[in-house]
């Protein structure tokens, strides 16, 4: 039975692997071509999402199709068997703003869950082919190779802290090294799963923007936090509502120093 379900989960990742690169094929179809008359081309974006939601919706229901894609406003429902009791959590585009205006640092994430239980996570960014995976408590990777959060003990002047847009509406910080935002949440939460940032502070998320990376920077030894130090419980926002908290991604052993480097501005 075991050496049965390993095999599915193979069979799984394979497709997921496969749909999410040539899902990114697509995508790079639409890459940088809004309006230059305009600084945020919603058109644009609009339609290449709705291309990409189609394409991959095609794509799992011709190999899976008892399988279910997550829907915004989705309840939690009781333990199911067969093909229903797995759910695909696909994002079409992180990074909006980038992606319309040329700049490479987007992406796609898909995650696959079994009556909620993450199995898999998946970040791709096609313009640089970076494809970041993980399955659920075992090693994280990019590509084929394996990632793990920072070995550094405590942060200093070459640290670097992710953040979102209008951070310093929010906080002052005292942060001793680099603050930077690349403008989508999904690569930040990556490159701290591959130790290239000590830590990322994030806001405005939903269940959708975070089911893909969570898996990852958890395999990788990170853990997504709310700003009180308590654990983020994503299943209590499948129902779509933005996650009102800020939070900060990073290892257990540095929350505390980088979250005594945030001060709240009022």
């Amino acid at each position: 039975m075991e050496v049965a379900k390993e095999q599915a989960i193979q069979d799984l990742g394979r497709f997921a692997m496969d749909v999410i690169r040539r899902s990114g094929e697509e995508a790079l179809a639409y890459y940088g071509k809004g309006s230059p008359r305009a600084k945020f081309d919603e058109g644009l974006v609009t339609e290449a999402e709705l291309r990409l939601r189609e394409f991959f919706q095609e794509e799992l229901y011709a190999h899976f199709p008892e399988h279910q894609i997550y829907m915004n406003g989705q309840n939690e429902e009781g333990y199911t068997h067969g093909g229903k009791r797995y759910l695909w959590v696909f994002d079409a585009l992180d990074g909006v703003a980038n992606f319309q205006a040329g700049i490479p640092i987007w992406g796609l994430s898909l995650s696959l869950y079994e009556n909620h239980w993450p199995v898999m996570g998946l970040f791709y960014m096609p313009v640089t082919d970076d494809l970041f995976h993980a399955q659920a408590e075992q090693k994280a990777y990019r590509g084929n190779e394996e990632i793990r959060i920072s070995p550094q003990e405590d942060i200093n002047d070459e640290s670097l802290l992710l953040t979102y847009s209008r951070f310093h509406n929010h906080y002052r910080a005292t942060f001793p090294g680099k603050i930077r935002d690349l403008g989508c949440t999904s690569a930040h939460v990556c490159y701290v799963a591959m130790g290239r940032a000590e830590a990322a502070l994030l806001a405005n998320e939903s269940y959708q923007d975070l089911a893909a990376v969570r898996i990852i920077i958890e395999a990788a030894g990170g853990h997504i936090f709310k700003m009180d130090g308590s654990e983020l419980f994503l299943n209590e926002y499948l129902d779509g509502q933005k996650i009102e908290d800020h939070l900060l991604v990073v290892s257990s052993d540095r929350f505390s120093e980088v979250r005594h480097c945030l001060h709240e501005a009022f």
